[in-house]
């Protein structure tokens, strides 16, 4: 049987490092967004900020939300 040599502990922490830091260093590179991505990104919010407000104060919904309400405080528990 041929005996294998393993790797020190020191040999496998500096190993564990590097690749440690070259995996944090690549991540960090694509974190966050630019200044064009806040943009586009602000105005989807915007956009649907607008289209959930125009939802919420339809009529229709309006009425529905106020049944539901009064249904819930009208409940004899």
């Amino acid at each position: 049987m041929q005996y294998v040599k393993t790797p020190s502990f020191r040999a496998r922490c500096r190993r564990w490092w590097s690749l440690r830091q070259a995996r944090l260093s690549a991540a960090s590179r694509d974190r966050g967004m630019s200044t064009a991505e806040y943009a586009v990104g602000t105005i989807a919010a915007c956009a649907f900020a607008a289209l959930l407000f125009k939802v919420v104060s339809s009529p229709e919904v309006q009425q529905m939300l106020s049944s539901l309400i009064d249904r819930a405080l009208n409940t004899n528990g």
